[in-house]
Formats: C-alpha cells, structure tokens, sequence
C-alpha cells in the first residue's frame, strides 16, 4: 500500500505501434517459412516427455535458442498431448514488445515482466495461468545476461507452483551467429536442429534461500550439460 493508503498502480508493459505490427507480421511470415524447412531431431534421454501428461511444466531455454524454441512446441508437443496451451514470460520493454506480438501470431500466450520492471506482477500473472493449466515458457539467462547464468525468477515460480523445471536447448549444424549480448542463434534453411531435454529439477514449497540458490545452480548446470555452441 502507497501513503495515500491506494493499493501500488499496476505498471503497464511497452506496447507497439502500427510500423511495429507490420514489422513482427512480416518477420512471422519469414520465420514460419523457415521453421518448415529445418529438421529437427529430438534427443530425451531422461525420458521427460511422456511425464508432460501429468500436467503443466516449467521450461527452462536460453535467450539465444529462441528461435527453436517456438516451433518446437507448436509442432512438437501437441503429438504428446492434443490441445495443450503455453505462455512465455517476455521483457516488458520496447524489445519484449516485439517479441511478444512475434510470440502471439504462433498464438501462444504471453505474459510481460523481468526482474527489473513488472517482475511482481508478472510472477502473479503466470501462477493465476499455470492453475488454468498452462505451460510455462521462460528464457532463464534474459533479458539482458549474463549468456548462460541463471536469473532467481523460474526458482521462485517452481517453489510457488511446484511444478518441474525441465531444462530445453538446442545446437544447429548451420547457423547465423548474431552480435549482440547473447550470441543469438539462427538456423540456416534446411538445417539441422538437434532439441534436447534435459533432466527435471523440482524445489519444495518450503525451501529457503539455501535450496533456492542449490536449485539455481543445478538448473543452470542442467541446461548447460545439453547446449553445444
């Protein structure tokens, strides 16, 4: 509560403007065009997918294997499960913004905030979504890095919900290989793509800061363990 004795106003997220709608439709189409070309081979040695029939998850990918991300589970997760529904957790800012819209035309769900603005609401969003029984979607290292460390953020929603955190990653065979902070990776047509699911990690609802920072740590070692550069 504020002095004033009014509840804290909720923090809207950046939003898009029309050039930027045209933007992310013109991307989505040359992305889908893409996504039908690579192949993709699945690697689950754990034996985790048949374990997504009990119910929803948490997956854990890196912000720079996004680009597999997406048509993995629109294409993929269905044949496990029929009619199964995702949301993705997306920076609030200008950048989410386009991702976010990128992420609705594969009509997944989305859900905006980090750790530096909407992070409150948005860990209340996404619990309110996963007891409608959706899957949740979170790029662990984002959205500005460090590559390849671990934020507090999918902990803490594995200790509220209980729910497993399944670690996911990627190596293409071929590739772009952009600039920016995470080394953003992008197949090339008709590549190859090999997905792999890693070991779950569950946190007791009791934990404390201790078991939170040991699950962090061996989150992180997990979804290492399957990445390839």
């Amino acid at each position: 509560m504020s002095q004033s004795g009014q509840s804290p106003a909720v923090v809207a997220p950046h939003s898009l403007r029309w050039h930027g709608e045209l933007a992310v439709a013109a991307a989505y189409v040359l992305y889908r065009s893409l996504s039908s070309t690579l192949r993709i081979h699945f690697e689950d040695t754990h034996g985790v997918m048949p374990e997504l029939r009990k119910g929803p998850i948490i997956m854990a990918f890196w912000h720079n294997r996004l680009s597999l991300s997406l048509p993995v589970y629109r294409h993929f997760f269905p044949r496990v499960q029929p009619h199964r529904r995702a949301v993705a957790l997306v920076s609030a800012s200008k950048d989410g913004a386009l991702l976010a819209r990128l992420i609705d035309h594969h009509g997944l769900k989305t859900v905006r905030g980090s750790s530096s603005r909407r992070g409150s609401q948005a860990l209340r969003e996404l619990v309110s979504l996963i007891r409608r029984g959706y899957d949740v979607g979170i790029t662990v290292d984002g959205p500005r890095g460090p590559k390849y460390e671990i934020k507090e953020g999918i902990v803490l929603l594995a200790q509220l919900t209980g729910l497993p955190v399944v670690p996911m990653s990627g190596h293409f065979h071929s590739k772009k290989i952009f600039g920016s902070w995470d080394a953003f990776q992008l197949p090339l047509p008709f590549a190859r793509c090999d997905f792999c699911i890693g070991q779950p990690v569950r946190l007791p609802r009791e934990s404390g800061p201790e078991e939170r920072e040991a699950a962090r740590l061996l989150i992180q070692e997990r979804l290492r363990e399957i990445t390839t550069d």
